[in-house]
C-alpha cells in the first residue's frame, strides 16, 4: 500500500510539470477508484451473519443492503469511504439490543457491492430507497463520508428524527484537499482535479462544492444532532466538525474524544453509548 502510494505521489508531481492535463487526468482516476476492498474482519462475522440481505441497484451496480430486527424504529447507518457496512456492527448490534431496526449497505465499490467507484449521489439514492421501503427513520448515523452524505440526503426527501455525523467533513472540497494530501501530492494539481470532478464525475450537478457540503441551508434541516470527532484525528480535522457545529448553533451538540483517531472512534463502547443517549434523549441539551 505504502510502495502504491509512492509510486503514484511520483508518477502525479513529475507529470503535472509537464503534461498537467494528463496528470489531471490521472488524479481523478485514483481519487475515484479505491487502491483497496477492505475486508471483513473475523469479529464483524456473527453480526453480519445475522443480517437480512436484500439487493438494490443503484447506476446499473448492484448494492447489498443489510437491515436486523423487526422494523420498528429504523435507523440508517452509513459507513465511510474506502470501508464496508461490517465496520458498523458495533454499533448496530448496541442499537438491536435497544430496540431499534439498523439498516445499513455496502456503497458501490465497497465491501460486496459490485462496481470500482462510488459518489455522494450514490449515497443519497441509497438512502432515498432504503427510506421509501422503510419510513422515516428513527435516526440517520454516518462515519466520515458517510455522515457527510446524510447531511446532503436529508436535505432532499430522506426523512430521520435525529442525525448523528461521526468524524465527518464539514465541507465536499474538504475530500479533494484530503486526497492531495494524503498522497503529498503538488497544490498546483488541485485545480484542475476539481474541475475534473466537476465536468466528468458531476457534468449534470451545479455548484457541488457548495451544495454537497454539511453546512450548506442549514435552515433545511430542523432535527437535532450530536456531533463525533477525535481531536487526533489524522484524516479529518476536527474543524471541520467544529464548522458544522457552528453552522448547526444550538440544534447540534459536538462531543470530543482523545485518542480514538478516525476509525476506531465507531467502535468505541463509550461513544456508542453516547450516541443511544442522544437517541432515546428528549432533547439534546
Amino acid at each position: 500500500m505504502r510502495l502504491r502510494a509512492a509510486l503514484i505521489r511520483t508518477a502525479l508531481n513529475t507529470t503535472t510539470h509537464v503534461a498537467p492535463g494528463l496528470a489531471g487526468r490521472w488524479a481523478l482516476h485514483f481519487y475515484r477508484h479505491p487502491a483497496v476492498r477492505v475486508a471483513m474482519r473475523p469479529a464483524e462475522e456473527p453480526m453480519m451473519r445475522r443480517a437480512t440481505r436484500d439487493r438494490l441497484t443503484i447506476a446499473g451496480k448492484e448494492t447489498i443492503v443489510y437491515s436486523w430486527g423487526d422494523g420498528r424504529r429504523p435507523v440508517l447507518l452509513t459507513h465511510g469511504w474506502l470501508s464496508r457496512a461490517s465496520r458498523l456492527t458495533p454499533l448496530a448490534e448496541a442499537l438491536l439490543d435497544a430496540g431499534y431496526s439498523p439498516v445499513t449497505f455496502d456503497a458501490p465499490g465497497c465491501g460486496e457491492s459490485a462496481g470500482r467507484e462510488t459518489s455522494i449521489l450514490e449515497y443519497r439514492e441509497l438512502a432515498r430507497r432504503l427510506h421509501a421501503e422503510h419510513g422515516r427513520f428513527a435516526a440517520a448515523v454516518g462515519h466520515s463520508v458517510g455522515g457527510l452524505s446524510l447531511f446532503f440526503a436529508l436535505r432532499d426527501e430522506v426523512k430521520a428524527d435525529r442525525l448523528v455525523a461521526i468524524a465527518a467533513p464539514a465541507e465536499f472540497g474538504y475530500l479533494v484537499d484530503g486526497f492531495r494530501a494524503s498522497l503529498e501530492l503538488s497544490h498546483r494539481l488541485v485545480p484542475r482535479l476539481r474541475r475534473d470532478i466537476e465536468r466528468r464525475v458531476f457534468p449534470d450537478e451545479p455548484d457541488i462544492w457548495r451544495r454537497f457540503s454539511a453546512t450548506h441551508r442549514p435552515a433545511e434541516l430542523t432535527m437535532p444532532m450530536l456531533l463525533v470527532h477525535d481531536e487526533a484525528d489524522d484524516m479529518i480535522d476536527i474543524g471541520q466538525s467544529r464548522m458544522v457545529a457552528a453552522a448547526y448553533e444550538g440544534q447540534a451538540r459536538l462531543l470530543v474524544t482523545s485518542g480514538l483517531g478516525h476509525r476506531r472512534i465507531i467502535a468505541d463502547p463509550a461513544v456508542i453509548e453516547e450516541v443511544l443517549d442522544f437517541l432515546s434523549a428528549d432533547d439534546i441539551g
